[in-house]
């Protein structure tokens, strides 16, 4: 064991206070010199190897998937929602938990790290937002789609207008993702002032502020 992977404290039977207390770690090792916080008292004690399992990661990102995996501690409890880093081949990124399997393929909203077969995510640090864009002058039957690619905190104000390259738009609607619309109280916001983070949109309905129609879709 590392000195790295020695916690900085441990709870141990102290023989001075005759109780088990909490003891600082002086000096790591097979027989780790520790001194109880309570009474000072400095005495040698076996100290157990910390315990880890690996799980395996499925992320998502804008369609694709690859696999990863999660350390932790058998007793650390996985949730859909939680947000954790993974580093894969292709990048060190940050994804949020979308589901939890089980041996069986049953799927859970949370479980502890030991019993998860596999955790299945997405990326959440960089994503990609479908907007339903509609023309200037308010007809919803010539809509047309446009995908953009911002950070995962980037907010989606309902009222604001905002440029992605030639595209001028002004937002009048956001949906939430299902996973996350427990945190907003709401599936979808149309109010002004309303505003979504990327990472948590499911899709965003705007209106064209440039063009009033589009003979070419």
């Amino acid at each position: 064991m590392s000195d790295s992977d020695v916690p900085s404290q441990v709870p141990v039977e102290c023989p001075g206070c005759g109780e088990e207390t909490a003891h600082e770690v002086l000096k790591p090792g097979g027989h780790a010199t520790v001194q109880c916080t309570v009474c000072g008292h400095t005495h040698k004690v076996e100290v157990p190897e910390p315990t880890t399992v690996d799980v395996d990661v499925i992320v998502s990102q804008d369609g694709e998937s690859y696999t990863a995996t999660l350390e932790g501690d058998p007793d650390q409890i996985v949730e859909v929602g939680d947000e954790f880093i993974v580093e894969t081949e292709q990048a060190i990124q940050q994804v949020r938990v979308t589901s939890i399997e089980l041996d069986g393929d049953r799927r859970v909203e949370q479980s502890d790290v030991d019993h998860a077969a596999t955790v299945w995510t997405r990326v959440v640090d960089n994503v990609s937002v479908n907007i339903t864009v509609h023309p200037k002058d308010g007809r919803r039957d010539e809509t047309r789609s446009l995908k953009v690619y911002v950070p995962g905190d980037f907010e989606f104000v309902v009222g604001r207008t905002q440029s992605f390259g030639d595209d001028e738009i002004e937002i009048e609607g956001v949906q939430v993702r299902d996973e996350t619309a427990d945190d907003y109280r709401h599936e979808k916001f149309d109010h002004d002032g309303d505003m979504v983070y990327a990472k948590d949109v499911k899709r965003v309905y705007a209106r064209d502020t440039k063009t009033a129609a589009w003979s070419a879709w």
